[in-house]
């Protein structure tokens, strides 16, 4: 992540695709301010230009005012003009050469490759500052068809430098393989904000998993 170091194994969060804005901002905050967390992605899907301006001007502070990275799922279109650190696109959203295009090269691009080191070779020839692999577990955010072996991230970060990101499914109990096998970053969603105890319980038990392998 360009505006991130990866320094051994990190947090990443990205939000749920439907919250209150008007109690969320809060919420991601004490998320933040319990423990190290490199990025806050923000996934709004099938939402319009609106919703997404008014959510970023509401959580983008959060962030960057703790010295994390905020990045918008898909839309590439939107971080350069309204302040973000970047963008994470999949397969099936926006080509990476065009994110890249669109954003310019100081900011931070991600780009989903499934399982295939194929993938995550060519986005890195597409200027991608990481790359994401899974679904390792199965996720309630998606349906997941295939999943991921952790030993491919093992053999990327032997064949590569860029850092990479293990997503869906992670919690704190399940996460020693992708650490173990060099995750860079865990992209966690429901063990965060579906954490029995809240949020900020989410990140601290995310982390103290990560140290503890």
């Amino acid at each position: 992540m360009a505006a991130v170091i990866a320094d051994g194994c990190r947090l990443y969060i990205i939000t749920p695709e439907r919250f209150d804005l008007h109690t969320f901002p809060d919420l991601l905050a004490q998320a933040l301010d319990a423990g190290d967390v490199a990025a806050v992605q923000l996934r709004l899907k099938n939402s319009d230009d609106d919703v997404w301006r008014r959510a970023i001007d509401a959580l983008r502070p959060v962030s960057q005012s703790r010295g994390v990275t905020f990045l918008l799922n898909d839309r590439a279109d939107l971080a350069a003009a309204t302040g973000c650190d970047g963008a994470h696109v999949g397969q099936e959203d926006m080509p990476a050469p065009e994110a890249r295009r669109l954003m310019g090269p100081p900011l931070t691009l991600g780009v989903t490759c499934k399982s295939s080191l194929d993938l995550a070779q060519r986005a890195a020839e597409d200027g991608a500052d990481y790359v994401a692999f899974g679904a390792f577990f199965p996720s309630t955010s998606k349906q997941v068809t295939n999943l991921a072996d952790p030993e491919i991230l093992r053999r990327w970060s032997q064949r590569s430098t860029l850092p990479s990101c293990a997503i869906g499914g992670i919690i704190a109990a399940n996460l020693a393989p992708l650490v173990r096998a060099g995750a860079n970053f865990l992209a966690i969603i429901g063990g965060v904000w579906g954490h029995a105890e809240g949020p900020a319980a989410g990140v601290r038990a995310i982390n103290a998993a990560i140290k503890s392998v």
